[in-house]
């Protein structure tokens, strides 16, 4: 009887041994309450090296749970992320309006510029309704070039297009061969599909394909000249490198004879290289600045309506920056301090604007807020103008006078780059 009490009472101090043990290994939680929540989250606890994502999600004011999901109190790791919203990427667009949704968030209106969800969801970055009408009607499947079908279902009640909703394409109702294998072997470069296999389409879905640049990269981070756009998984940002366009947009070509997707073989060593792929002339902007220098974020992410096609959602063209022989670009000047052209200065700080400074804007009236015009002394036909430009993605500092007094004999209508090549193009060996 001695001996089983001892045994047992033994047995109860190894057994409080143990859980003191345990217990003093378990990290001590790292308590996180944020404003916009209330709500105590352990995340620290184990994320407390993890970067600021970006200026405008602050973590004292988001914490982690609020976008990301997962179980806030958990210390358990398997546990506390058990009910993650999209795994690590809460702005895959199956869980983006749950993640990043609301109305103080990226749902919210239109007339407020938080209507980010909308503009994404009925981009044709997201339906790829362009490409789906092209190859339809290609092969008799319907009518015409107009846009029936997108990636998944999506509707605009509000549609200054014409187009009010998209069916979702289903490559297995298709009855031709080709249509079918487009479904199967073309589908890879639209903001709901996974990417293909290598780093040079190294990306995430949704919001994240675009501002999350180069995430999955193993290569060090990649600096512009005068700094630029650092890889990093936690991390938003628009200061949007080319490169990560290119995980798209310039990984080879897909050839319409087969259905099938040709990558690239050339190892690119220069920018002008590996920038546009299946072009051969580049006038210098092209290929010195990035994509987001040049496309708005209404091109980029769409404005709310549903297109047919890509064409029909881009309207930059060279005369946005540089204006015609008889006209100038189009400016305005900062009064108000709640002006957008602020707020993108602020999650992109680049340039340092000011109240009183003049931008560039577009005949759509967006801020090309990285733009400002010099102080000069033209006489009216532009030949003191002068405008400076910081790139979005490298901080290069440029500065460039407009067409008007410049002595282009080139018509003021016709301002499509393909145009201006005539004059301003350098070439460049195509690799085969």
């Amino acid at each position: 009887m001695r001996r089983s009490l001892a045994f047992s009472a033994l047995l109860l101090f190894v057994t409080l041994l143990f859980a003191w043990w345990k217990s003093a290994r378990a990290p001590q939680p790292v308590v996180l309450t944020p404003v916009l929540t209330g709500e105590p989250e352990y995340c620290l606890t184990c994320h407390a090296d993890l970067p600021e994502i970006s200026p405008s999600h602050p973590v004292d004011v988001f914490g982690c749970v609020i976008c990301h999901g997962g179980e806030r109190l958990a210390l358990d790791a398997d546990l506390a992320h058990a009910t993650l919203r999209g795994g690590a990427n809460p702005s895959d667009l199956s869980v983006v309006e749950a993640s990043c949704g609301g109305g103080n968030c990226h749902s919210g209106s239109e007339a407020a510029g938080r209507d980010h969800i909308q503009r994404v969801l009925t981009s044709v970055q997201a339906t790829y309704a362009g490409a789906i009408a092209s190859i339809r009607f290609t092969f008799g499947a319907q009518p015409d070039l107009q846009a029936y079908l997108g990636i998944q279902a999506v509707t605009d009640d509000q549609t200054l297009t014409g187009i009010s909703s998209l069916a979702a394409f289903d490559p297995q109702a298709e009855t031709h061969p080709s249509i079918q294998k487009f479904g199967q072997e073309c589908l890879t470069c639209h903001l709901w599909a996974e990417p293909r296999q290598g780093e040079a389409y190294a990306r995430f879905t949704g919001c994240a394909a675009c501002h999350t640049p180069a995430p999955l990269f193993s290569s060090p981070p990649i600096f512009g000249e005068n700094g630029g756009s650092q890889r990093g998984v936690h991390r938003l940002t628009t200061a949007i490198p080319y490169t990560q366009c290119n995980t798209c947009h310039n990984r080879g070509n897909y050839d319409l004879r087969t259905m099938t997707f040709v990558e690239r073989t050339d190892q690119p060593t220069t920018r002008i290289e590996d920038y546009y792929q299946p072009i051969a002339q580049f006038v210098l902007c092209e290929w010195t600045l990035d994509c987001v220098d040049c496309h708005t974020r209404i091109e980029a992410m769409g404005d709310g309506d549903l297109h047919p096609n890509q064409a029909s959602i881009q309207y930059v063209q060279c005369k946005t920056c540089h204006g015609t022989p008889t006209e100038l670009p189009l400016t305005k000047t900062l009064t108000d301090p709640e002006d957008l052209a602020f707020k993108l200065a602020f999650l992109n700080p680049v340039i340092d604007l000011q109240l009183g400074d003049t931008i560039l804007i577009t005949e759509q009236g967006e801020p090309l807020w990285n733009i400002r015009l010099l102080p000069s002394t033209d006489g009216g036909e532009g030949e003191g103008i002068t405008y400076e430009m910081y790139g979005k993605a490298t901080r290069q500092y440029f500065t460039f006078r407009p067409v008007m007094g410049s002595g282009c004999q080139q018509s003021g209508e016709n301002q499509s780059s393909a145009y201006c090549h005539t004059c301003h193009a350098v070439e460049r060996h195509v690799h085969p």
